[in-house]
């Protein structure tokens, strides 16, 4: 089983990989590890800047990486904001049956409501050197481009409207049930 989770930045991807590894026991790969040793071996001139283009650049590696892990019938947890909307024509079904997506993304009333917690949680389970880009604004339109975009494709929405650790809990007990 491939457990692959996305969503926008400070939505707490990283916290839900990392209670998915403590309660399933799965190994996780983490993107922005992948994109970061990329751009730091100097094995590519894209910088932490060229969103779009990290996703063109990285998902054919990471896609082949859950093709592999499903055909050795390895469990994986993937997660990462450079998930293409519609990563679902790069499997077929034989591989589908094999991933669980999960998207997060967050309310504007939510980001309103808990900001400045959001920023205080950052660096919970990895360390933000640099957090300063994040505003209100920045949040909310980034979360909108995943809602949008993920719905348009037909992708359920983990949505996190008023209580995050509910929203967080419903996912690990939807994931106990399977």
């Amino acid at each position: 089983m491939i457990i692959l989770i996305t969503g926008a930045s400070h939505t707490g991807k990283t916290l839900l990989s990392q209670r998915l590894l403590e309660t399933c026991h799965y190994p996780y790969l983490s993107i922005d590890h992948l994109k970061m040793g990329l751009i730091r071996s100097g094995n590519t001139k894209l910088t932490t800047e060229d969103d779009d283009a990290l996703t063109e650049y990285l998902w054919p590696i990471v896609r082949e990486m859950m093709k592999t892990a499903i055909e050795n019938q390895q469990h994986l947890i993937v997660e990462g904001c450079y998930v293409p909307f519609d990563w679902r024509k790069d499997f077929d079904e034989d591989y589908l049956s094999s991933i669980q997506f999960i998207c997060l993304a967050m309310t504007d009333s939510y980001i309103d409501a808990h900001f400045e917690e959001i920023k205080d949680h950052a660096s919970d389970i990895e360390s933000r050197l640099e957090d300063s880009y994040c505003t209100i604004d920045s949040m909310k339109a980034e979360n909108w481009k995943y809602i949008e975009g993920f719905q348009q494709a037909g992708e359920n929405i983990v949505l996190i409207n008023t209580d995050y650790e509910k929203a967080i809990r419903a996912v690990l007990e939807k994931k106990d049930d399977q």
